[in-house]
């Protein structure tokens, strides 16, 4: 199975990424694709090109694997993210308008009710997301962060949109580009072998995240720093049993903290 990575030549926020990707080694031209596509192959990662929006094409796992009889097992989009408050901003997410009722219309792609099996790499890219922006120098200029699912296209495989927000002036930013073609490279496993965030469906824990808003800030914190909820879990269950907890120092003896005979005393 091949990896599909989506990019459309109408959106600098979307080409900019796929350039630089296709600049690193190991490419080469990809099976000829009807209505004028262009790809390339890497491994198992294909890369797509087309002129359209975004999310205007319908089905492209389905559509490629009629075309090249390889079947997709996930599919990643580049693209351009807007924000009211116009910030530089590095984004990944799933896609779907689940919210929306049969008689809606969805304003950007998508069926109403629908959404997409999330790529489970979203959760491991967003943390990888954020080591390459800071060893590239974007961070603190560029917020790193999730969004909630919020559009098309339509898909059958595991999906994620990867995006640089968030208006004209950072969309067709080098250095951004740049630092997306570095997750895909990492993340994808073209650097060294070893890809980052692949699901082997053997007893990995699953985090579903609902609601927060747009940008969720409560599942960002969470999948910032995944192990919280397993120190959250083990602290509650030591202060339920009346077993102090605290960094060494303070297990210096107190008057109010008696020192076992021959330890030290504060």
């Amino acid at each position: 199975m091949v990896v599909l990575v989506v990019a459309t030549a109408s959106d600098p926020a979307s080409i900019g990424p796929a350039a630089a990707f296709l600049a690193m080694p190991g490419w080469s031209p990809g099976p000829p694709i009807p209505e004028g596509m262009e790809s390339f192959t890497n491994g198992n990662v294909r890369l797509l090109k087309h002129e359209r929006s975004i999310v205007a094409e319908d089905d492209l796992d389905r559509r490629w694997q009629e075309a090249t009889g390889e079947a997709v097992s996930e599919v990643i989009f580049l693209s351009k993210h807007t924000a009211v408050s116009n910030r530089p901003a590095l984004t990944v997410h799933p896609i779907g308008v689940p919210h929306l009722r049969e008689d809606e219309t969805p304003p950007q792609g998508g069926r109403p009710g629908w959404a997409a099996v999330p790529n489970p790499r979203i959760g491991p890219w967003f943390r990888l997301m954020q080591k390459v922006a800071a060893d590239q120098g974007l961070v603190p200029e560029f917020e790193i962060t999730l969004e909630a699912t919020h559009h098309g296209p339509l898909t059958s495989t595991p999906t994620m949109f990867v995006e640089i927000g968030s208006t004209q002036e950072y969309w067709g930013r080098q250095d951004a580009a740049q630092a997306i073609a570095l997750v895909l490279w990492k993340g994808l496993g073209l650097e060294e072998g070893n890809a980052v965030g692949t699901w082997l469906g053997s007893g990995e824990k699953v985090l579903l995240g609902i609601g927060g808003g747009h940008y969720a800030p409560r599942h960002t914190d969470i999948v910032m720093s995944f192990k919280g909820w397993q120190k959250n879990a083990i602290t509650s269950y030591l202060q339920e049993q009346n077993i102090r907890i605290g960094k060494p120092n303070d297990f210096l003896c107190t008057k109010t903290w008696p020192c076992p005979q021959g330890k030290p005393s504060k």
